[in-house]
């Protein structure tokens, strides 16, 4: 068994549009936009969605919206979601990039959040 819940919303956006992106967002949700200091790709947007992570991604690829699960066990909820007919498409450190029906990425990433939020949050899969 396992557990996972969505951690956060990334706003993924080319390069040369991130900071305007990051400007438009902080404004339409009233928070501020702050880069992350560890990894400069992500700009976040914080507070801006209770209970999850907001935040502008900058991309070298196409503008999207993408989600991050957040699990116990990365192997066994990669697996989860490959068996609901989720596609492999990348590996990014511990982190696994997936493509479901629809068309859309979501990652599946190790535990984020403090203990006691993913305790009350998570959902338990076999």
């Amino acid at each position: 068994m396992h557990r996972s819940r969505v951690y956060a919303i990334l706003i993924d956006t080319p390069r040369a549009e991130a900071a305007q992106a990051a400007a438009f967002w902080s404004a339409a949700l009233g928070v501020p936009a702050e880069p992350d200091a560890e990894y400069p790709q992500f700009i976040g947007l914080h507070e801006a969605l209770p209970g999850l992570v907001a935040a502008v991604q900058v991309v070298d690829d196409a503008p999207r919206f993408h989600l991050d699960f957040e699990t116990d066990d990365v192997e066994a909820e990669t697996a989860r979601l490959l068996a609901l007919g989720a596609t492999r498409v990348a590996r990014w450190q511990e982190c696994r990039v997936l493509r479901v029906p629809g068309g859309h990425l979501v990652c599946v990433l190790p535990v984020e959040s403090p203990p006691e939020v993913f305790d009350a949050q998570a959902r338990t899969w076999p």
